[in-house]
């Protein structure tokens, strides 16, 4: 394989629907973020069936960009700092650690989630592909003003605790009324090397809190909202209409072919 950083350029570009000479800046992240997350579906489906790789900038290209496959935030948001650095971006990936509304706590599993910090201009922004239907679609500065999406509202607190020095805030349209937690991080302690989302999949392979080891989820954002597959249920939220249906184990097949080009 040719180098993997411009394999990675190419191929990202035309696994979202890119165009290989468009000049990416900073003003078209939004642009960039909107095609990601409308192509590559947030998806479990390797911890489920216990098929996980070592991950590395190689086999992501291959399970990614070549097989058209997606994956969980350890996974969309380091092939994203890859393209990001690739097109010229100071892009480090960051920890965090994720709130459990149901609960009311921060979740016991740790910092498994990672997302991306981005340098511009001397301003530092959180820059995230793989958090589900909570994609802020722009990048988020730490400044503490909100952006504002088609999927909601969305703002990074600076707050000290146990769990680093912010917090990653949302009000997802037509679903929340009051600003919720997403998930804290550290801006000071990025991700040093592949080893450290080695242990991260790990933990969300192995751990009875791991919300990702119970059942198939597969979600991706749609131009009018987002869908979510289960191996039980079928939900669509169109412009605030949500329509949910209750499926069966040939339907999921069906489903992940239709909706997000997943072969079962």
């Amino acid at each position: 394989m040719k180098n993997d950083l411009l394999a990675i350029n190419e191929l990202f570009r035309k696994r979202v629907g890119i165009s290989e000479n468009e000049m990416i800046t900073f003003e078209t992240l939004d642009y960039v973020l909107e095609k990601a997350a409308k192509s590559i579906p947030f998806e479990n489906l390797c911890i489920i069936a216990n098929n996980t790789y070592e991950l590395t900038k190689e086999n992501l290209l291959t399970k990614i960009v070549l097989r058209n496959e997606g994956g969980l935030c350890y996974e969309l948001n380091t092939i994203l700092n890859f393209f990001l650095i690739e097109n010229g971006f100071k892009a480090d990936l960051i920890r965090g650690i994720t709130f459990n509304h149901q609960n009311q706590c921060w979740n016991r599993i740790g910092r498994t989630h990672v997302a991306n910090l981005v340098m511009h201009n001397g301003e530092l922004y959180i820059i995230d592909t793989g958090f589900g239907g909570n994609l802020p679609l722009k990048p988020v500065p730490l400044n503490g003003e909100s952006v504002t999406s088609e999927n909601g509202e969305f703002r990074v607190k600076k707050e000290e605790s146990e769990h680093g020095d912010y917090i990653f805030e949302m009000k997802l349209k037509h679903k929340d009324k009051d600003w919720k937690a997403g998930y804290a991080f550290d801006s000071k302690k990025v991700v040093e090397d592949m080893g450290e989302l080695n242990e991260i999949q790990k933990v969300i392979l192995e751990h009875e809190e791991s919300p990702f080891n119970k059942k198939p989820l597969i979600n991706r954002i749609t131009d009018n909202g987002n869908i979510t597959l289960t191996n039980s249920s079928f939900t669509e939220w169109t412009d605030g209409i949500v329509k949910k249906e209750e499926i069966d184990e040939n339907k999921f097949k069906e489903l992940s072919k239709e909706h997000f080009g997943l072969s079962i």
